[in-house]
């Protein structure tokens, strides 16, 4: 791997590498005084994030220096970046920096991938190695490290994910979270329902691997997991429905719905999570919700893909 940049890159195979791996940084971190690995020692990552964060910087940025690697936060709002600088020239200044791996969130789609370009440009006519690139986020396109980490909580709580059915809740038209993952799990052999009000449902959704359905309450009954997703309502211009309140009649998930769940399924979240909207704060903190967990695997998910792009498959983790 060169890059992550869409979970279209990764095969059922390289997928499940990365799960693996992931779990092998949790148990090699196991009963550490100090969390501390060598693995990327001398080496530079690079944050540069242009919208807020906190669960994805926070958790790329622990990941790092869990593996000994010099991690350098850049923010647009405090950089060049507000004085008027490029995308382009702002990626090649970190590079001629001295980066080894930049992650980059951008509220345009395909700016991850744009990024990837010009560095492999550079590459090709300076004859050096650029950066890796690492998708954070771009836009309403898709979050791979994100799905990943879900995958990884799902297989803990559920044991596999193969026949599993998901249920992925809410403003599907907005969330690269819900994209990535539609395409993440139907590799990894799960059914994935997407439920939304239409108007939340985004142009060639039915081309997508996933069955679509409106009633929230037909769906919970045969789900092994739950995915609700925060109302983007910073992307939205104009109204997608009729108010909060109709939104979590129809579509939150309350504590009469977790009911509704079989006693083995899982409740998941990407967070921030808009509580008495999309979820019940009794079923956010409930013994079926994963929402805390998800956070703790995604420093042990993104320690592997930093590990996979800028090591190999090969050396030890510890």
């Amino acid at each position: 791997m060169r890059h992550l940049l869409t979970v279209s890159d990764l095969d059922r195979a390289t997928a499940t590498e990365l799960l693996d791996e992931a779990e092998r940084f949790e148990q090699a971190l196991l009963g550490r005084e100090v969390h501390k690995l060598p693995t990327l020692r001398g080496r530079t990552v690079m944050t540069v994030f242009y919208e807020n964060s906190t669960r994805t910087r926070v958790s790329f940025e622990v990941a790092g220096k869990w593996m000994s690697a010099d991690v350098i936060n850049v923010s647009a709002s405090s950089s060049s970046v507000s004085k008027g600088e490029s995308l382009r020239d702002t990626a090649l200044t970190l590079h001629a920096a001295g980066a080894d791996a930049l992650i980059v969130r951008h509220p345009a789609s395909g700016a991850a991938h744009q990024i990837a370009r010009w560095m492999d440009a550079w590459a090709l006519s300076s004859g050096s190695s650029g950066p890796a690139i690492i998708n954070a986020g771009d836009g309403t396109h898709e979050h791979p490290t994100q799905a990943l980490l879900d995958a990884l909580t799902l297989r803990q709580r559920l044991g596999d994910i193969e026949g599993k059915r998901v249920v992925i809740v809410g403003d599907i038209l907005h969330s690269r979270v819900a994209r990535s993952n539609v395409f993440l799990l139907d590799t990894l052999g799960a059914e994935v329902v997407l439920v939304a009000p239409r108007t939340l449902l985004p142009v060639g959704v039915d081309a997508w691997p996933a069955r679509i359905a409106h009633s929230l309450d037909a769906e919970l009954p045969g789900a092994d997991a739950v995915l609700m997703l925060r109302v983007q309502a910073e992307r939205m211009n104009g109204g997608f429905f009729p108010s909060a309140r109709e939104y979590s009649i129809n579509y939150g998930l309350s504590e009469r719905r977790l009911a509704l769940l079989a006693e083995h399924a899982t409740v998941l979240h990407p967070g921030p999570m808009l509580r008495g909207m999309e979820i019940a704060s009794p079923v956010a903190d409930s013994a079926q919700a994963a929402i805390l967990q998800q956070v703790t695997n995604g420093v042990h998910m993104r320690m592997a893909v930093l590990f996979r792009l800028l090591i190999g498959t090969q050396e030890a983790v510890a």
